[in-house]
């Protein structure tokens, strides 16, 4: 078990070039994981404070206030590995 799992509940779709990936927080640690993002990724946009658009390094994703991440164009799940690791430690 990683240091993330504690913030992840599960992660959906598949990885590659056109697909998205979603990645489900735990309710119980939603807060304290998006309070962390918020801190390392820079603000691109933001709607009503219940969306975000944020940049990471060179990838763009979407924050939901309910605990979803949208994340587009990761090529492997080492890289979404290697990201969540850097914005939620």
């Amino acid at each position: 078990m990683s240091a993330t799992d504690s913030y992840i509940a599960r992660i959906e779709g598949t990885c590659g070039a056109e697909s998205d990936i979603i990645v489900v927080l735990k309710f119980d640690k939603k807060d304290q994981a998006l309070e962390k993002i918020l801190k390392k990724a820079v603000l691109k946009s933001k709607i009503a404070d219940m969306i975000y658009d944020l940049r990471f390094e060179e990838y763009s994703f979407r924050v939901y206030a309910s605990g979803k991440i949208i994340f587009r164009g990761i090529q492997n799940k080492q890289t979404l590995n290697k990201i969540l690791a850097e914005l939620l430690l």
